[in-house]
Order: C-alpha cells, then structure tokens, then sequence
C-alpha cells in the first residue's frame, strides 16, 4: 500500500502536501463561510460565482498551463506557483483583518487563485511521474488522494473552529504560514535522484495533447464522465454550508460536514492504494456508487444522518477520482503527460465554473436538496455512459472457464509514434547503422 515511500523524494513531498493541504481546507472553509455569511446575506449564488472565478482560469489557460508542465522543470514551476499563492493568502487576510474586504474584491481574489492553481494543478499531477517509477506512479496518486483527504479531515474542522475563535482573516494567515511546508520539501529533494523525463518537442503544444485524448476513447469517456460529476455532484462547498444552515448550524457545523465528508474520502484514497493499477471498471462502479449516495443524501432528516451519508459520498468520489487520475498518468505517452493532465485538470476544474453557478441557482430558486439531487442524477449518467463504453468497445467479455463471471480487458501505457517526414530521411542512416547478421556455421560432411 505504501510502496511508493521507498522513494526520498515521495516521501518528502507527502510530508509537506499534507501540512500545506490542511491549510488549504482551512482557507477553503473560511473563504466560502465569508463570502456566504460576511458579505452576502446567504447568497449561495455569490457563492457559487465565486468559485467559477476560481476554478475557471484552468480551462481558460489550458492551452498555455499543459505546455509549461511538460517544457519547464517542473519542481521550479511549483516553487513559483507555491510562492505566489502564500502571498494572495496573505493579501485576502490583511483586507479581512482590517475590515476592507468587499464581494468584488473576493471575487478578484478567487480569479487570482485560480490562475495560480491553473499553473500550479497539472505540474503537480504531473511531477509524480518525476518521483517515482511508473509501476508506482498508481500507487503514488491514490497516496497523494490520501494525503489530500487526510487534510480535509482535519482542515475544515479547524477552520471553521478557528473562524468562531479567533474570525476568518487569521485563518488564511494560518494557511499562508502552511505553504512554506511544501516549498521547503521542494528545496530539500534530491534532484538528481529525480527521474529524467521524455521532452516532446514537436509543435502543436496543446493541440497534440488533444489529437492524443481524441484518439483514445477510452480517455474521452473518462474526462465524459469526470466532466458530469465536477460540474453538478462536486459542488460540496454549496451543499455542505446550505444544509447545515438548513439545520440549524454555524460555520463549525459545516466544517464538521466537510471533514466527515473527508472521513470515507480518506478510506477512498487508502484502497485505490492497495490496487496494483487504475482500471476503468472500479471508476464506472464508482460513479455509480456516487450518483445513489448523493440522492439518498438529499433526503436525511437531521444533520446526523446527513453526515452519515456524506461518509458514503466521499468514499466513492474519491475511489472515482483517485482511480481517474491514476488512470490518466499510467496510460499516457510520457511526452504528451502534462498536456493531457492539463486537460484532465481543465475538465474537473473547469467543470465547476459551469455547475457551481447553477448549483447555487437552484439552491436559491428551489432547495439545497434539489441541487444535491441533481448532482446525484448527474453521477447515475455517468455511470451509464461507462457501462454503455464497456459493452460497445468489446472489452466486456465472459472470464474462459466460467459461466457467470466477466472480465474487462485493460489498458496499458500507450504511446504514439509519429511516422517519419519524407525530408528528414538520410542515407546517412543506413549506411552508419548496418544490420549485422550472423555467421552460419559450415556443416562438416
């Protein structure tokens, strides 16, 4: 399960992803709690805006984000973009400190966010690769899904008990002080022990990436299906903080739902961990799981019961995103990784400024519950499309010595080679390569 720590420089990174991720649950909580509480009167369309400004640019800059992970030194890209979200954190805490703070302001503040995470989201996807083998690298993304939920169990608590303490501009100083754990874990990993990557320096930059997605269908029902879920299930921030004001709750009631949320997205991580590769049936099952969950959640009575379920919708989402992402990075050409991880990226970030704003519509217009229904149909679809993708491409097939089992066949890593330019052929070639055969041996008579 934990293989992927024999590696110095994995385990440096874990260390400091899971301090700096515990900050970032905290700023989360308290950001939407602000925007939700202090400068709207239970707006959950602001609120629902301001998280489209902020998972927005990952689409808008797909084109330019992917081509800096796979052209630049990946390491020195996340200690830039690590650097240039403390200081935005620290920007939005000296303006909640001193009383400044307005909606368009925070909704700058989510834009600027959001261009730092679009830079900052596919070069940390991709510098897994860099870290460890690619017989790891499954195993490594499941433990960095782990690392991720671990903090959210623990950072929306906190934040929301710090808000109600001490108020909500020192709990993005608090965040601001947990980056530096991730960018001394840069700067204390060995370098040369980081694994040489494949440079592609073909021309084309984003439009490569997408001739590779496009060509493999089994990734287009992929990013199908994680597009469905991002926009209209993931919308927890929106349903989490409406229900538990539904229930009567403040802000450390809906940091209480986040980390329960976070309790079965831990359990998620950990047993995607222990598989030996991602495969496309556990991420189908696993939409479904979400869709059915979710919608009997829209129907808990009381807070308790609510949080119980939550415990269910996180497990799946996250074996669903986990083994997704794993997916991805496993099966793709190692020149083209970062481009199409940009686009995964842009499709599960970028699906929120679609959903989210929708979300907080229906909210408003209808019931939080509605919306959470809605998102849960959105998974049931999903789930539809994998098992149609499973029946119509042939890999769905009755297991050889059983009557009743089935087995899906697998994808392994793909690369794509590109044919030869007729005015790139040398002669050259032939004559400075030749083929050696070997001798045959005279038969003795």
């Amino acid at each position: 399960m934990f293989r992927s720590f024999r590696t110095f420089n994995y385990r440096t990174w874990f260390l400091g992803g899971v301090i700096s991720n515990i900050g970032g649950w905290m700023q989360a909580t308290a950001q939407d709690w602000v925007v939700l509480t202090e400068l709207t009167d239970n707006d959950a369309t602001a609120m629902g805006i301001t998280m489209a400004l902020q998972f927005g640019p990952p689409l808008v800059l797909v084109s330019m984000t992917g081509w800096v992970a796979d052209r630049f030194d990946r390491r020195k890209v996340l200690l830039v973009t690590q650097s240039t979200l403390m200081l935005l954190a620290l920007g939005v805490a000296a303006l909640l400190l001193t009383g400044v703070m307005t909606l368009p302001l925070m909704f700058c503040f989510a834009a600027a966010f959001g261009v730092a995470n679009a830079f900052d989201a596919p070069a940390r996807q991709a510098f897994v690769s860099d870290m460890v083998s690619i017989d790891d690298a499954s195993n490594a993304v499941a433990l960095n899904s782990a690392a991720f939920n671990m903090a959210r169990l623990i950072g929306p608590a906190v934040g929301g008990l710090l808000i109600v303490v001490l108020g909500s501009g020192w709990v993005f100083v608090a965040n601001a002080v947990t980056f530096l754990a991730m960018i001394i874990a840069l700067l204390a990993m060995r370098v040369h022990e980081l694994i040489p990557r494949t440079k592609d320096h073909r021309s084309g930059g984003l439009a490569e990436g997408f001739r590779y997605v496009w060509g493999r269908p089994d990734l287009v029902v992929v990013f199908v299906m994680v597009f469905l879920i991002g926009a209209f299930g993931m919308n927890f921030p929106i349903f989490a903080s409406t229900m538990a004001l539904e229930f009567g709750k403040d802000a450390d009631g809906y940091g209480v739902l986040s980390s329960v949320l976070a309790i079965g997205s831990v359990a998620g991580a950990l047993l995607a961990a222990r598989r030996d590769r991602a495969r496309v049936r556990v991420l189908v099952l696993s939409a479904g799981g979400f869709g059915l969950a979710s919608v009997l959640s829209a129907f808990s009575p009381t807070y308790w019961t609510y949080a119980l379920v939550l415990v269910f919708v996180g497990f799946s989402i996250v074996s669903m995103l986990t083994t997704a992402n794993g997916y991805v990075q496993t099966t793709t050409d190692p020149a083209l990784r970062g481009r199409v991880l940009a686009l995964y990226m842009a499709v599960i970030m970028g699906s929120t400024p679609i959903g989210a704003p929708i979300a907080g519509w229906i909210v408003d217009a209808f019931s939080a519950r509605t919306a959470i229904v809605v998102g849960g149909v959105a998974g049931i679809i999903a789930f539809g499309i994998g098992v149609g993708w499973m029946l119509w491409s042939g890999r769905l097939h009755r297991r050889e010595g059983a009557k009743f089992r089935l087995t899906l066949d697998e994808t392994r890593p793909v690369s794509v080679v590109r044919a030869m330019e007729p005015e790139t052929f040398d002669e050259r070639t032939a004559i400075t390569s030749p083929i050696r055969l070997p001798r045959l041996r005279k038969s003795k008579r």
